[in-house]
């Protein structure tokens, strides 16, 4: 099993910047990918940011530029920075790892992120 506890989430004015963590405990997989996905009240879940364990990164077309995501292998954890909010960033942030060899997933519980003056 796999736990995943995502921090960081809070309220910010537009413009501003938020680091949102995601600590992974548990029998972690060797070869895994973590993302970052969110969702806005009333919309779908959709995918921000993920990590392979290679340190292989992409992301969705709407952050690039703005959110950066990054893994400390150390501290088992996975960092997403969020800069140059907007309202429209608004939503629960959740964290997800993929077992890359049997595709089981897990997620975390989220965090919300308001964006708003």
């Amino acid at each position: 099993q796999v736990q995943l506890a995502e921090s960081g989430g809070g309220s910010v004015q537009p413009g501003g910047s938020l680091t949102l963590a995601c600590t992974i405990s548990g029998s972690i997989p060797t070869f895994n990918a973590v993302g970052w996905y969110r969702q806005a009240p009333g919309g779908e879940r959709e995918r921000v940011a993920t990590i392979f364990s290679g340190g292989t990164t992409t992301y969705a077309d709407s952050v690039k530029g703005r959110f950066t995501i990054s893994r400390d292998y150390a501290m088992n954890t996975v960092y997403l920075h969020l800069s140059s909010l907007k309202p429209e960033d608004t939503a629960v942030y959740y964290c997800n790892l993929v077992n890359l060899a049997t595709r089981v997933d897990y997620w975390g519980q989220g965090t919300q992120v308001t964006v708003s003056s």
